[in-house]
């Protein structure tokens, strides 16, 4: 009799069964890691998507959390691509633990069907309201500094987000996309009236990045324009030194 019919099967019933163990937060931390290891030693997807729910809690003490998340890491990634189904469910309907699972993916994956993924996460969230934008941040995160014809697009309606850090961390993203349907959205954005000063200087900064010009809204941008920014005579958004 093998280990896992004495513990009651090894098929995805038992993998669901030991969701509780994984996130039990007190007590024993042995039935935890017990429980994690016991999911890395099975072969079917409902193990990984059971797996990644130990990215959502955190554990005293944090040095234990932190081992406890690189080994389900490596756990995950034993998978293979097996793995890449369930890490791709997690991440879209999951609003924790997307760092991980694009690190994940990151290990699975090259690098253009990741960008793909995150793409697609960030089309389907939109500018809807979320309670904590860490989600949508780390997308915008993952996203900038890479040329892809597909993200300023996808990123250009997080400009109209509610939360601050999803502006600011869009107009990062854009700034070298030089995205020609960007700039009037990022020229509204600086001067309308309710713009917070730090989304204000992010969206300078994105101008003079982008090299765009202020034409139609000059009056309105040097009203707000702060140091180390300011507009040369052709009409570009400049920074000093």
């Amino acid at each position: 009799m093998g280990i896992f019919d004495f513990l009651g099967g090894s098929g995805p019933e038992k993998a669901l069964k030991l969701k509780s163990k994984v996130t039990q937060k007190y007590g024993d931390p042995s039935t935890r890691q017990k429980a994690l290891q016991q999911l890395g030693e099975m072969q079917f997807p409902e193990a990984v998507s059971v797996l990644l729910h130990r990215y959502t809690i955190t554990v005293e003490p944090l040095t234990t959390d932190a081992d406890e998340k690189e080994h389900v890491f490596e756990l995950i990634k034993s998978f293979g691509k097996d793995a890449i189904p369930p890490v791709t469910e997690f991440l879209r309907k999951n609003e924790q633990a997307t760092s991980w699972a694009l690190r994940i993916l990151e290990a699975l994956l090259p690098e253009a069907e990741v960008v793909t993924l995150v793409v697609d996460a960030l089309q389907h969230l939109g500018s809807q309201y979320m309670r904590d934008p860490e989600k949508k941040v780390v997308l915008l995160h993952y996203v900038t500094g890479k040329q892809d014809a597909r993200i300023a697009p996808a990123v250009l309606p997080h400009l109209d987000d509610m939360a601050d850090e999803v502006k600011i961390a869009a107009l990062k993203a854009l700034g070298p996309q030089k995205h020609e349907p960007a700039r009037e959205p990022i020229l509204h954005l600086l001067t309308a009236p309710d713009t917070a000063r730090r989304v204000q200087v992010a969206a300078l900064e994105a101008l003079q990045e982008s090299g765009f010009g202020v034409q139609g809204y000059r009056e309105k941008v040097d009203a707000v324009l702060a140091d180390p920014y300011y507009v040369d005579g052709g009409g570009l958004v400049k920074r000093r030194g």
